[in-house]
């Protein structure tokens, strides 16, 4: 069994790249091995003093040995009680090291992969691997991997002691031993499988809670709460039958081997006691080999129990390096070029962009000058969005190029590419964390007299001045404690004071009423100020100051111009304009 859990971990590459982790603790390993062997040999010399104690003290009435051996079972056993309280330490520390390791490795990955990643991943199921699958590997290295060495090194001391006393006897014994390993193997892999189905099961929970309690009002609103309740109890049923499938696997393998462990002492006590009663074997020789068996079951058995715990490690490290090892479609060039912070000029030439199978942009042709205020209209699902989330690399085009200055942008630094652009879109993303944090978030290193010029020119600076802690209040999870007017002035303030030259305004108004509406739309021509900016519009009256209007349907640019230029010409802007201004005078 140990070989072929042993074997399994190392053939399989991620299992390699965990081990090597493991070893990178390697003194402290070799420390822990050293005091393993201590409690191996303590509990060996245990059994071993059974002999003497009982020959020598009870039947021989030595008095010189009924001072020594007390003596030394209290050495053995402090040896042992240190043993194995630096063991679990030195362990648990190697454990939780290789945890940290990996846990960070994970979100590190996590946050390196493209937009597209988390359009395919759900953030609950992320949120299981790095937080249940991690720590079922936590498990395994700091409990598991432990108690199987301590087990072995036991297993081979006692081994020791059993050949000492009696060889035939021993024969007998080891016998049964490789018997008792089959079911062990069986159910391991059994575990292994329906670990996976449980990990699996966990994550889809998770994810239903992130969803369900982040959209809790419209779950009320709706008055869903009893389906969303039958949902939870439906997942949890299926986890709890998972679970029960993996207690089953767990519970057999010991009562099994309990079974056959019984029988091999049944037998060394018939032939034992036989030896003892006619004369060729002493009562101390037959109690030390007994003690010994006896001991040495134990450690067998929680073999099988410690073989199941890394078989679920094993399937969590699976699913841990299957993110890790995720390659991501966004490459940064060998020799990636860096650009400077300056006024931009933003081409895309000749552009078309596939997301799956589906040709969403197609010829694109736009030259954008440096401190040009381009608006992109046109009905839902047309392009928009995709096209500007072309510019800072969220994704790569499909055909073509995009260039900053006459740079392409594939050839240049993703950090410094991304310096250069600033985003304030439909929906406010904020964090659970201070104001000031929030606004500084581009730009740490940001004085506080940056920060409130920043939220003056976003017309954020009263209501900031309204809160108890001013910039120190915590705005909750999402900025829930802040209206929608006043999250997404925070945002602009951010934006102002990241100072990036290209600005992405993804229809940063349309979901405000009149009066916030009014004021963020201030707040936005400050921020648009001498800097090349693309501005979604779904409200055309909020794109009075662009310098220009590109009008993109399924996927094409189809007109472009001033605003008045498109309504002389009666083409798609035209219908466009009499749909919205029509519905707006009935």
């Amino acid at each position: 069994m140990i070989k072929k859990t042993l074997s399994s971990l190392i053939k399989n590459d991620k299992n390699r790249r965990l081990l090597a982790l493991i070893k990178d603790n390697w003194f402290r390993l070799f420390l822990a091995m050293v005091c393993m062997l201590v409690i191996a040999v303590a509990t060996s010399a245990t059994a071993f003093l059974v002999k003497p104690a009982l020959d020598d003290i009870f039947f021989n009435k030595d008095s010189n040995m009924l001072m020594l051996i007390p003596l030394a079972v209290i050495i053995i056993y402090l040896l042992r009680g240190l043993g194995m309280f630096y063991q679990t330490y030195l362990m648990n520390y190697v454990g939780e090291s290789v945890i940290m390791r990996l846990r960070n490795s994970l979100y590190d990955r996590i946050q390196d992969l493209p937009i597209s990643f988390f359009h395919k991943e759900k953030t609950g199921v992320l949120m299981s691997r790095i937080t249940n699958d991690v720590g079922v590997i936590k498990g395994m290295v700091s409990t598991a991997v432990t108690g199987a060495l301590k087990d072995v090194f036991t297993i081979v001391g006692l081994t020791i002691v059993i050949f000492y006393r009696d060889w035939k006897m021993a024969m007998f014994a080891f016998i049964i031993l490789p018997i008792a390993f089959i079911p062990v193997v069986q159910f391991g892999r059994r575990v292994r499988k329906v670990s996976t189905g449980c990990q699996e099961a966990m994550a889809d929970m998770s994810s239903f809670l992130h969803e369900t309690l982040s959209g809790n009002k419209i779950v009320k609103a709706f008055g869903m709460e009893s389906y969303e309740k039958k949902r939870f109890h439906e997942k949890g049923l299926n986890i709890f039958k998972l679970e029960m499938k993996s207690v089953i696997a767990n519970s057999l393998s010991s009562p099994i081997m309990e079974f056959l462990g019984g029988l091999g002492i049944a037998f060394i006590i018939w032939y034992g006691g036989s030896k003892v009663i006619s004369g060729t074997s002493t009562p101390g020789t037959f109690f030390s080999f007994m003690a010994a068996v006896l001991m040495l079951y134990d450690p067998v058995r929680k073999l099988s129990g410690l073989n199941n715990a890394i078989q679920q490690g094993l399937a969590a490290s699976d699913r841990v390096f299957d993110i890790i090892d995720r390659k991501s479609e966004i490459a940064e060039d060998a020799n990636p070029v860096k650009i400077q912070s300056m006024p931009h000029c933003v081409t895309f030439d000749n552009v078309f962009f596939k997301y799956d199978e589906e040709m969403v942009l197609k010829n694109i042709n736009l030259d954008v000058k440096a401190g040009e205020i381009l608006a992109l209209v046109g009905m839902s699902g047309g392009g928009k969005t995709s096209l500007v989330n072309l510019i800072p690399r969220f994704y790569d085009v499909t055909k073509g190029a995009i260039l900053f200055d006459g740079i392409d942008i594939r050839k240049a630094s993703i950090l410094s590419l991304r310096k250069q652009i600033a985003i304030v879109t439909q929906e406010p993303i904020l964090f659970n964390d201070t104001v000031r944090n929030n606004i500084a978030y581009g730009n740490q290193n940001a004085s506080q007299e940056d920060i409130e010029n920043a939220a003056k020119a976003a017309y954020a600076y009263d209501f900031i001045q309204g809160f108890p802690d001013k910039y120190d209040t915590i705005i909750g999870e999402l900025g829930a404690r802040l209206s929608g007017g006043e999250k997404q002035r925070i945002c602009i303030a951010r934006a102002l004071l990241k100072d990036a030259p290209v600005l992405i305004l993804d229809e940063a108004t349309s979901s405000l009423d009149t009066e916030s509406e009014m004021l963020v739309q201030k707040a936005l021509e400050n921020l648009m100020k001498g800097r090349t900016t693309f501005v979604i519009a779904h409200r055309l009256s909020t794109i009075d100051y662009a310098h220009r209007i590109v009008v993109i349907v399924n996927g094409r640019i189809v007109e472009e111009g001033k605003q008045e230029e498109l309504i002389a010409r009666r083409g798609e802007f035209y219908k466009l304009y009499q749909m919205q201004f029509s519905n707006s005078n009935e």
